[in-house]
């Protein structure tokens, strides 16, 4: 049995941390996780998260935001789950909340960049109704 929580509390946050090591290698510990989520919750970021049992096996980081390209939308930064508990639909659980809560909340639409290389996530979207709309483009300046 599973529960989607919204990680209100540094320990909710914190129980997180682990799936979203899994997608993001460069936060280092959960200090630095911490301190980044806290700085980013000024641009509405949030965290949702799947529990089963005592493990939370995926999250999602996201944030409602309006665009002039897009209207009013909940924009998905992060989706990830434990390498050892994907296929078991937890993904597939939160994607679902995601739309809920963007539906509930008067957004548009959901938006979500995804790496080339993840063909699994690729179908989970592809699956909840979500189009190829765009590239994202980028420049990196190694600050």
């Amino acid at each position: 049995m599973s529960e989607v929580f919204l990680a209100k509390t540094d320990e909710e946050i914190l129980s997180c941390f682990d799936a979203f090591e899994a997608l993001r290698p460069h936060i280092e510990n959960k200090e630095q996780f911490l301190a980044q989520v806290h700085r980013q919750r000024d641009q509405s970021y949030n965290i949702v998260g799947v529990r089963a049992g005592n493990n939370v096996p995926s999250a999602a980081g996201f944030r409602l935001a309006e665009f002039m390209a897009w209207g009013k939308v909940l924009y998905v930064d992060d989706l990830t789950t434990l390498p050892e508990f994907r296929g078991n639909g937890y993904g597939a659980v939160l994607m679902d909340w995601l739309i809920e809560h963007a539906k509930s909340n008067g957004c548009q639409a959901l938006h979500l960049d995804t790496g080339y290389g993840r063909h699994d996530a690729h179908r989970l979207y592809l699956k909840k109704g979500l189009e190829l709309k765009s590239h994202h483009l980028a420049i990196e300046f190694g600050l």
